[in-house]
């Protein structure tokens, strides 16, 4: 599908109109910054994985308008021809910033900047946006089922109910960078190396005289990969009886202990404690038990605390689609903009909705980290200009309730800046990790956050304190306004 699409005209349609009204007003050189950043945790949750990276290092490497684009645009009869010739040769020059996939990330912080002439910077919006929210979404949902799961492997099953092509394959992706252990979706593992899986459907079953029948069949054809789908007819009187005949019959003469069963439907708390019995007394102690049908953090939260036996899980629709949140708002604002001589000046965008007041500037971030524990306790956001020595003591401070204060003692923390190089004058300068560096990053990264901010029902909320700077520059900021209104 991509070959036959050139992404750079996945935009919003208002982007190329600006880009022309920046080009006819002198302004397509004006140097602009440009962050994105969230607002809101999915389900209200403690944090977020960054995820969605690589896919935007494509796509900005490939920005371009083919012949047939520019034809389409000129029959629109509202583009200047000196806009069009100018896109003709287009690429983009700028300098990219951002947090690397993986990382835990909290509300208003910036998660990437954009640093480019306005009509590059605008046209990259709908891309990195897309790309960001969703792989973000999938990602923190994941890491939310797996840490459920305690241990267990995850499996992600949601490809046939993913909205669309792009979100089934990228979202095995994120699901994995998550947390998950492997995919039933064969081209994420063909084109990102994300395990995938899968053994029998409940078709296998029904084409076949009897369930013993399909099972002994698929035990001669797979028999070291032989997990068998146990529900079709009747799960404790004839599908594990008939797993169990199969096991005997093919596996036991060949010396074969490993092999499982899966269960998709009924009350899986008990047929897997019931099912685990029969198992271990007819000596198959080894063989696992996989659960699926509509699962998410609390099912199978619940499902634990009941004590189901079970070693794996198959989780679909609701992790796929983020059912429970299905939306998450990363935005891309303008930030600053640079004179000729260089001069950074401040933007900023008011609302009546106080949570949609933007941090103005060309900002870093830093995450606090305690020397002893190595968990992280706050993130810091400052403008480009300021240092941040780590080896003084610093006082923080919540910007919506400035009198809640708590002093990081130099000694005892370590800042480290999140945003990395991406881009420089156009050119990639960021490598890329291998998905499964990816995977393990994020794993160590949430192991820095404490159990407060986890956990799933209110979650202690994390630090993201403005420098004093900063601050001072958005209230400063905010009265002028007020006073020019």
């Amino acid at each position: 599908m991509n070959e036959k699409l050139n992404m750079t005209m996945l935009c919003d349609f208002y982007e190329l109109t600006m880009g022309n009204g920046y080009f006819q007003s002198g302004m397509k050189d004006k140097i602009t910054y440009f962050d994105i950043f969230f607002r809101k945790v999915p389900d209200d949750g403690g944090y977020a994985i960054m995820a969605g990276l690589e896919q935007a290092i494509d796509y900005i490497n490939d920005l371009h308008f083919s012949a047939e684009d520019i034809a389409y645009l000129r029959n629109r009869n509202i583009f200047s021809e000196d806009f069009l010739t100018y896109l003709a040769d287009f690429r983009f020059t700028g300098d990219v910033w951002a947090v690397p996939e993986g990382t835990p990330i909290f509300p208003g912080e910036p998660v990437m900047v954009v640093r480019a002439p306005a009509i590059q910077a605008q046209l990259l919006e709908t891309f990195l946006l897309l790309t960001i929210n969703h792989q973000s979404l999938i990602a923190t949902k994941s890491n939310r089922i797996c840490r459920a799961a305690e241990g267990r492997a995850v499996l992600e099953f949601g490809s046939r109910r993913a909205q669309g092509a792009d979100a089934a394959i990228l979202g095995a992706r994120a699901a994995y960078i998550g947390g998950c252990a492997g995919t039933a979706c064969t081209i994420s593992d063909e084109l990102y190396g994300v395990p995938a899986g899968g053994t029998m459907a409940h078709a296998w079953v029904q084409m076949f005289d009897s369930e013993y029948d399909a099972f002994r069949a698929y035990c001669e054809i797979y028999p070291t990969n032989a997990t068998l789908l146990v529900d079709t007819y009747d799960t404790l009187k004839q599908g594990i009886p008939n797993a169990i005949r199969a096991f005997n019959d093919v596996l036991k003469p060949q010396g074969i202990t490993k092999c499982g069963i899966r269960l998709d439907s009924g009350d899986i708390a008990y047929l897997t404690k019931k099912a685990r019995k029969l198992l271990d007394d007819a000596g198959w102690t080894d063989c696992k038990i996989t659960v699926s049908n509509s699962l998410d953090e609390y099912l199978i939260r619940d499902l634990l605390h009941q004590g189901a036996q079970i070693d794996t899980f198959g989780v679909g629709e609701r992790l796929i689609t983020s059912k429970s949140e299905p939306v998450f708002g990363g935005v891309y604002k303008l930030c600053a903009v640079e004179t000729d001589s260089g001069e950074i000046i401040p933007k900023i965008k008011i609302s009546e909705n106080v949570a949609k007041i933007t941090n103005p500037g060309f900002k870093h971030v830093y995450r606090f980290y305690e020397k002893e524990t190595g968990k992280a306790h706050a993130d810091y956001i400052c403008l480009h200009d300021e240092t941040v020595d780590d080896a003084q003591d610093l006082t923080i401070r919540d910007p919506n309730a400035t009198w809640k204060e708590l002093t990081l003692k130099g000694s005892t923390f370590v800042a480290q800046e999140l945003l990395v190089p991406i881009f420089k004058g156009g050119k990639q300068v960021y490598q890329s990790p291998t998905l499964p560096e990816i995977k393990n990053y994020c794993t160590r990264q949430m192991d820095t956050l404490w159990p407060e901010v986890t956990r799933f029902d209110n979650p202690h909320n994390y630090y993201v304190d403005l420098s004093d700077k900063l601050l001072n520059l958005r209230n400063t900021m905010l009265t002028e306004k007020k006073h020019q209104s």
